[in-house]
């Protein structure tokens, strides 16, 4: 018997420009469910709380034993520079010793360890950097800032500016995959399944719409929010994608930033389940 019987889906999002392709027109697609937009991390606790039953959550949650299955071939992913994950440096990489992380972050917080320890060979002191708090302010080294605070920034205090999303591309040669749709154990999506497919594919094809919109909610150029919507972040979480995912938490785990033992496991709705 399902946790969700007599309810609507609770479904979390992500606040976030590269969101909003993936959440197009849902809530008229999934009337049966119910919509909350928030910060990566909070989603995350909010999905382990069982606050919701559909998360858009950082990659990295999913790989610290909660038990959740992956909605199929949906993800926020790059395959190069990705704009929106920015690690603003007064030093080379070789010079950072204390590191602050945007606390909105979880799977670019790791990602930024991982970078500095496996390819740098540093071990920085790790400080939190609260959204309310100016990066300038904070003293530290380097300061990572994601999503829309990251493509606002500017700081012109730190001479260096890594693209995260560069850095592992570079790295690696695989693209990076930074959220995708987790359900918690037990919860049947029932139609809400193909309403986030079909969010995605409505998504994909307005994403000048989009890009138009949320420009002006932002203050950012429309021009450039098209471009990154067209050109810089991708959807599709295919076999590269997953070989990339599945690349980054090996290299988690080595760090102790991620429970060994977790696989990919698919969801698969309840009436599918019970006619094999």
């Amino acid at each position: 018997m399902g946790t969700n019987m007599d309810r609507p889906i609770r479904i979390g999002a992500v606040n976030y420009l590269n969101s909003k392709p993936l959440i197009c027109g849902l809530e008229e697609l999934a009337p049966q469910a119910e919509l909350s937009l928030d910060l990566p991390s909070r989603l995350a606790d909010q999905l382990a709380a069982g606050q919701i039953d559909v998360g858009l959550i950082p990659a990295i949650e999913y790989f610290r034993g909660a038990g959740y299955s992956v909605v199929p071939n949906i993800g926020i992913v790059s395959r190069g520079p990705v704009l929106s994950v920015t690690l603003f440096s007064r030093v080379p990489w070789a010079g950072i010793r204390r590191l602050a992380l945007d606390v909105g972050s979880r799977t670019s917080a790791a990602l930024a360890q991982i970078l500095l320890r496996k390819r740098h060979n540093m071990e920085p002191d790790i400080l939190s950097l609260p959204l309310d708090r100016a990066a300038e302010e904070v003293e530290a080294d380097a300061v990572l800032l994601i999503g829309d605070r990251a493509m606002h920034a500017c700081l012109p205090g730190f001479a260096h500016a890594y693209d995260l999303g560069a850095e592992w591309h570079d790295w690696t040669g695989l693209p990076f995959v930074y959220a995708f749709w987790a359900v918690r154990p037990g919860v049947d999506l029932g139609p809400v399944e193909e309403a986030l497919h079909a969010a995605k594919r409505r998504g994909k094809d307005q994403v000048g719409q989009i890009a138009h919109r949320e420009s002006a909610v932002l203050g950012l150029d429309a021009g450039f929010c098209r471009r990154y919507l067209s050109n810089i972040i991708h959807f599709d979480l295919g076999p590269r994608e997953q070989a990339g995912l599945y690349h980054y938490y090996t290299l988690a785990c080595e760090l102790g930033l991620a429970d060994r033992g977790v696989s990919l496991e698919y969801y698969r709705s309840r009436h599918l389940a019970q006619s094999c």
